[in-house]
């Protein structure tokens, strides 16, 4: 049976938040995963890896192909969601469409901002993920291999990074159509990670009246608050402190809520009515969505901001001509080794009958030399003998073929048995 490359998952376009944070796989999850699936397909999934992140959850595999039609239902037995409301919601890809999708993802050209390279190192952790955990082989590795450069190509020949707008600037700009200029704004910061970082980069920009950061490691907190001339506070002194902050920037890795509908509204009470900018970057996502009820709070999730980056991207939108270009290039290459990978069995096959075939001519061969048979003689008869068993196969196809399969063999004779003249 043969292995296709499949890819099948779901992102910020085919599914909202509220479905993705169902199948989100933070961290400690992939390698049960992984493993979960391999032994759930056998043989039949011979390699795997999972990129999950705030906006996708994909699974790349090498796999005979009728594991693309039970995949999804396997994402959501995983994950325990019911497979008929996952199913909308998941694309799967295989063949050339899984490595173009790939090569699409790691290019930031099917990111929620056009551009974005965070899915670059994001992607490379998840291959380093799957090589640690036993479930790359040569296929996928080489498919990721290729991926990368790729996605390096794009960004060094194209405009597709230029003038980005990040989440985080995005999440500036709301904070700030409700509250203006933040120099009188107190943002609290929960979590630590990468997105947090940069959020936390461009808040301090706009100079605001204090920044606090709270994460489940108070040392990860407080490396971080050092940067940005902050201080911190524990996640147990949420209930606590709520109320003191104007803006509230979330992106943890817990798998619940860590800020419910109960706690914000008692901040709300406290503070009289005075308005809170809520920003919550995770998926599954760190805030109750009933929050967004309390006609004070102003509550975004990771798609709301989406929507804010869509804009001003035209620069960016013109240089994803050449990057398809580039990428439609890379993806026929890669099915061309893959088709080529593909004979080798065939071409070692071959290989093995003509050394048979050669072993036994020249045992007739030596032979004839050791009861006296003249040089030229055996030489004559090893020559007719090889030339003999090399036409064999092919004139008892012909003799045994039926007229359409003749004029195909008799098409392809020219190519496999080139003349004397086409070999000079």
């Amino acid at each position: 049976m043969s292995v296709n490359v499949l890819a099948l998952g779901l992102n910020h376009v085919s599914a909202p938040v509220a479905v993705r944070e169902r199948v989100s796989m933070p961290e400690d999850s992939v390698l049960p995963a992984l493993t979960a699936l391999r032994a759930a397909f056998g043989g039949a999934v011979t390699e795997a890896a999972i990129l999950s992140t705030c906006n996708r959850t994909e699974l790349y595999c090498a796999a005979e192909p009728h594991v693309a039609e039970q995949l999804p239902a396997w994402l959501a037995d995983f994950n325990k969601i019911d497979a008929g409301a996952l199913k909308p919601h998941v694309y799967v890809h295989d063949r050339h469409d899984a490595v173009r999708h790939a090569f699409r993802v790691a290019s930031g050209l099917d990111s929620m901002v056009l551009g974005e390279p965070q899915i670059l190192g994001q992607m490379k952790d998840a291959v380093r993920a799957a090589d640690e955990a036993g479930a790359l082989g040569t296929l996928l590795h080489q498919l990721f291999q290729r991926t990368f450069s790729v996605a390096k190509e794009v960004r060094s020949t194209t405009a597709i990074g230029a003038q980005s707008v990040s989440l985080a600037a995005a999440a500036v700009r709301l904070a700030e159509r409700v509250f203006g200029d933040l120099h009188e704004s107190r943002v609290l910061f929960i979590g630590a990670g990468e997105m947090i970082e940069l959020c936390a980069t461009h808040f301090a920009a706009r100079q605001p009246a204090g920044i606090v950061v709270a994460n489940r490691t108070i040392e990860r907190a407080e490396e971080l608050a050092s940067r940005f001339a902050a201080t911190t506070m524990r996640l147990g002194d949420l209930p606590d402190r709520l109320a003191e902050f104007d803006v509230i920037v979330s992106c943890t890795a817990s798998t619940l809520p860590i800020l419910g509908l109960g706690m914000v509204e008692r901040a709300t009470r406290q503070r009289r009515r005075k308005p809170m900018v809520m920003v919550d970057l995770a998926v599954p996502r760190d805030i109750e969505p009933e929050v967004a009820r309390l006609d004070d709070v102003y509550l975004y999730s990771v798609d709301d901001l989406g929507a804010v980056v869509q804009t001003g991207t035209d620069a960016r939108r013109a240089a994803v001509v050449h990057a398809e270009t580039i990428i439609d290039t890379r993806v026929q290459h890669f099915m061309h080794w893959m088709q080529v990978r593909a004979n080798v069995p065939v071409i070692k096959n071959l290989q093995a009958t003509a050394q048979v075939v050669q072993a036994q001519e020249l045992e007739r061969a030596r032979r004839m030399l050791a009861r006296g048979d003249s040089p030229e003689a055996v030489l004559e008869q090893l020559a007719h003998g090889l030339t003999q068993k090399y036409l064999h196969g092919t004139l008892a196809a012909l003799n045994h073929s039926e007229d359409a399969e003749r004029k195909q063999l008799l098409s392809l004779l020219p190519r496999i048995f080139p003349s004397g003249n086409e070999r000079r």
